[in-house]
């Protein structure tokens, strides 16, 4: 494994601790609605196993097994008269011939509760951040462009100009619906961008946002650029927000220009500031001259004046360091579940569609999904970590729920099916179709964690990079 990843991975035991406690914790839970279910519908269960494979500790209590597996990715409930997911889930010491049979309803109500828990595990913790509220920060917060690019990184290597300035979009407009879907924030925004499947008459990517400039609602038909190693919907903008001046460096020229810490940036000369890009852009090309800075003091508005910065790149340069508007915000938990429902579905219809350009290569697999835990953990604590498993169980109670061999989704269409022809179905058809999408389903972690791993090396060589260069200036 590369040594940045190494690195990044035993960086934090409070991490590893978190990630251990709610990732594991979701999958428990949704094993535990299984095992709950069966035992009400009096169901046999042989075996209640955290992961696949070899054991790596058991024990029996009342008649069953009790296991944590070295494959994590996963569990299961061992339940004979259900299933036969042996393959995956190892030999059954019951004789099954011997069980009795289980009606239709129980079958469909124990496979059921599994999905049905990890919503309500996704519920409850959905009413915690309702209760404590939501870190927000000012560039999550709004749908009001505050910043366009003049070009976008292209998987080549090379730019592209910005199909954002190509449409006429300027600083300042408001983003109300992308392809007539509703904008609630940034991240919203940037979600409904990245899965639509709008494309041209030439079969480019094509996308509709309608805006709000100066009152008036306008739709612009922008062509966005797949953008990036990942190769993503991309038309160059960032969010507007508050550019608050967070610490300075004494003896710094911002410090010797009359800064403070808590300004808020409002213009250079006279062109309005709303997004650290135009700060850099504007102070750079404007490098050898003086500039007049407006800024937000206790309230009121104060004129000074930055001078000459031969050099300078960057706030860094200038000692300054910049933070954005934060508050917390506590949307209720119908709402936080709902909005990762229709997250979910949306990228799972994404997939399917031909016309997007979302492919299994962006998929998340245990690794990718241990990875965002790290970040959230690492960079924004415990409510990010409970918000992105609020994800992660909604997305699992709905991937479970489809209809394919193995999933509880298609266990459900087996009893289904021999509950309308009236007698079970052969044992080998069954069986089969198990083992063929188990290989499948196999293959394709195997090869979304992959890109996993490579998607978490090169972030852990980004940051190690800026790291050094932070390190590397006076």
């Amino acid at each position: 494994m590369p040594p940045d990843l190494l690195h990044a991975l035993a960086s934090n035991v409070w991490t590893w601790f978190l990630i251990a406690l709610f990732f594991g914790g979701s999958i428990f839970v949704h094993e535990l609605g299984h095992f709950l279910a069966a035992r009400w519908r009096g169901v046999h269960v042989e075996r209640f196993s955290i992961g696949f494979g070899p054991k790596i500790l058991s024990w029996r209590r009342d008649g069953v097994e009790y296991r944590l597996s070295w494959l994590p990715l996963g569990g299961y409930v061992l339940l004979p008269q259900l299933a036969d997911l042996g393959p995956m889930e190892g030999t059954v010491a019951s004789e099954v011939a011997k069980l009795p049979p289980i009606r239709y309803s129980s079958k469909v109500i124990v496979f059921l509760a599994g999905a049905a828990f990890n919503i309500l595990f996704a519920f409850a913790l959905a009413c915690v951040i309702w209760i404590v509220g939501q870190p927000t920060n000012s560039d999550e917060a709004t749908t009001r462009i505050g910043y366009i690019t003049q070009t976008v990184d292209l998987p080549d290597g090379t730019k592209a100009p910005s199909p954002a300035l190509l449409a006429g979009l300027q600083v300042g407009d408001s983003i109300l619906a992308v392809d007539g879907r509703k904008v609630s924030d940034w991240s919203d925004l940037v979600q409904l961008l990245i899965t639509s499947s709008g494309r041209g008459p030439d079969g480019q990517p094509q996308s509709v946002f309608t805006i709000e400039r100066d009152g008036h609602t306008s739709d612009v038909t922008l062509h966005p650029r797949l953008s990036g190693d990942e190769r993503l919907r991309r038309v160059g903008i960032a969010p507007a927000y508050e550019l608050i001046i967070h610490a300075i460096q004494p003896d710094s020229p911002a410090q010797k220009a009359g800064l403070r810490p808590g300004d808020q940036i409002l213009s250079l000369d006279s062109t309005p500031v709303r997004n650290a890009g135009t700060w850099q852009d504007y102070l750079q090309a404007h490098d050898g001259q003086a500039v007049a800075v407006k800024v937000l003091r206790d309230q009121a508005e104060l004129a000074l004046t930055l001078p000459p910065r031969p050099g300078a790149k960057d706030a860094s340069d200038l000692g300054l360091e910049f933070a954005t508007g934060f508050h917390l915000t506590h949307p209720n938990p119908f709402t936080q579940v709902a909005d990762n429902v229709g997250m979910t579905f949306r990228t799972l219809w994404s997939l399917l569609n031909p016309h997007s350009d979302i492919g299994f290569s962006k998929l998340t697999g245990p690794v990718g999904i241990v990875h965002i835990f790290h970040d959230a953990a690492s960079a924004a604590g415990l409510p990010a970590v409970i918000m992105f498993t609020i994800l992660i169980n909604v997305s699992l109670a709905i991937f479970n729920l489809l209809p394919l061999p193995i999933l509880d989704g298609g266990q459900i269409v087996f009893a289904t099916i021999s509950k309308l022809r009236g007698r079970a179905l052969p044992v080998s058809i069954i069986a089969t179709a198990q083992s063929v999408f188990m290989v499948l389903l196999l293959t394709m972690f195997v090869y979304v964690t992959f890109f996993d791993v490579r998607r978490w090396n090169r972030d852990a060589k980004e940051e190690k990079a800026a790291a050094d260069a932070a390190h590397a200036k006076p």
